[in-house]
């Protein structure tokens, strides 16, 4: 099948009220992106000569989520069903009868591109194909009824089925590709089932079965990769199967994962060999690790880069962070964006960092700030640390040189510069530069009174 004359249609217009959201079905998250997001991936994947997305219920909303400059947005005023949602689409496509049109929904997230080229590849021979799939427990689905030659012929919504019917096992997935010039033909002749006037889609496979058409299927052999969601404990095991299927490829690449069930992947995450992953850390972003790498319990790493043999132990947050070979971070240390750690450096325990260049083999090791600063390499910053970076107005920045040893509780008000080899008395307050190799000690003089009487504390008058 030709890409060229491929047309996609994906609905996405319902309200999903047992979702029991205002937010419209499609715009909840797997993994940390909407459904449409990913279904609209797979069909961009595809290279549609167009792509339409029907959208009624919170249409501005998802618009604004959405803003692909490739997609064609079709509102459907009136909720009537799948087969008037289709055919609002249909009647902005642009082009041939014998084109092909495939209609997707918008909340089938696990949806991949390889189960929808099968669907394709079966037109090849058909003016229509359906998608099916296979499930233990079909309640509520519409059965595939076929002939005694294993034809296609109906689909029967369950409270249509007879008995017999009721035990087939094979099920309509709602996803199918036709003609264009057949769609054009079969629906206006949809008829309404219920007293909302809904149009069914499913309808035309008995059309094309009256008109002599050739219909075809396919089974995808895995249910969940086509399965919708109804309502929140669906999205839940969705969001399951896919961490435990994210986990087993990590896994299956050289990564020990500690409990494959706890653990979020929610971007794209790509690991060394050796590296091993405790319980309770989420993965956001694009995050890239090397070998040896080891993450500690309960850690959230947004859009990161870490070298080989790096640490990060638990509860530590780091984003937007990039951190060298050998880099120990935490615990509950965070890196803000912009944190660029050199070898072997090491960010310790209640540390934040933020848009800073940390020198190879430096250290911060307790309970400070570190904003907007430039440090060199082997230097000690002692606990209690602050670089003072704002002003209120402006944020201003901190130059540390090589091997400068800064003692505890001290503040560098910015803009100042420490050259290398300073050395900073605690509890200092820096507001000049200081040339290297200094001492700099600015606080004020220790006074020292004997006999001295504290004082007590007043009796209470009853």
């Amino acid at each position: 099948m030709s890409t060229q004359s491929l047309h996609i249609v994906v609905l996405a217009a319902g309200k999903g009220t047992r979702m029991r959201s205002t937010k419209p079905k499609v715009l909840h998250p797997l993994a940390g992106r909407s459904m449409l997001d990913r279904v609209l991936d797979v069909a961009e994947s595809l290279d549609p000569a167009s792509l339409h997305v029907v959208i009624g219920y919170g249409a501005e909303h998802i618009r604004q989520h959405c803003p692909r400059p490739g997609v064609s947005w079709v509102e459907q005023r009136e909720q009537r069903g799948t087969g008037h949602a289709v055919a609002c689409a249909v009647a902005v496509i642009q082009g041939q009868s014998d084109d092909w049109v495939l209609v997707l929904y918008g909340d089938v997230p696990l949806l991949d591109a390889d189960v929808l080229s099968s669907l394709l590849g079966s037109a090849h021979s058909a003016d229509l194909a359906v998608l099916t799939t296979r499930l233990d427990n079909p309640d509520g689905y519409g059965r595939i009824i076929r002939d005694h030659e294993h034809r296609m012929i109906a689909i029967r919504e369950e409270r249509d089925a007879s008995s017999d019917e009721m035990k087939i096992t094979e099920i309509n997935t709602g996803m199918l590709v036709a003609r264009l010039g057949s769609l054009r033909a079969w629906l206006p002749k949809l008829q309404p089932h219920n007293a909302q006037g809904e149009l069914y889609l499913t309808d035309i496979v008995q059309m094309a079965e009256e008109d002599g058409k050739s219909i075809a299927t396919h089974l995808a052999p895995d249910p969940l990769r086509v399965a919708g969601v109804n309502d929140r404990w669906a999205l839940a095991q969705m969001e399951r199967a896919w961490q435990l299927r994210q986990a087993q490829t990590l896994t299956l690449s050289g990564t020990t994962i500690v409990d494959p069930a706890r653990i979020d992947i929610r971007g794209d995450v790509i690991c060394g060999v050796d590296c091993q992953i405790d319980i309770n850390v989420v993965f956001e972003g694009q995050v890239r690790m090397g070998d040896n790498v080891v993450i500690e319990p309960n850690c959230v790493l947004r859009h990161v880069t870490l070298g080989n043999s790096v640490r990060v132990r638990a509860f530590s947050h780091l984003e937007g962070a990039t951190l060298g070979e050998g880099v120990e971070v935490g615990p509950y240390a965070r890196l803000r964006p912009g944190s660029d750690l050199a070898e072997h450096s090491k960010i310790g325990n209640f540390v934040e960092v933020k848009a800073s260049q940390i020198g190879a083999g430096s250290k911060v090791n307790h309970l400070s700030y570190i904003g907007d600063t430039v440090m060199g390499a082997d230097c000690n910053i002692g606990a209690g640390t602050i670089t003072c970076n704002y002003d209120g107005a402006n944020k201003h920045q901190t130059v540390i040189g090589d091997r400068v040893f800064v003692g505890s509780s001290s503040q560098l008000v910015a803009p100042v510069s420490l050259g290398d080899e300073v050395t900073v008395g605690a509890g200092s307050t820096i507001t000049q530069d200081v040339p290297p190799g200094h001492l700099a000690v600015a606080r004020s003089r220790q006074i020292m009174k004997g006999g001295w009487a504290r004082p007590k504390k007043k009796l209470k008058v009853e």
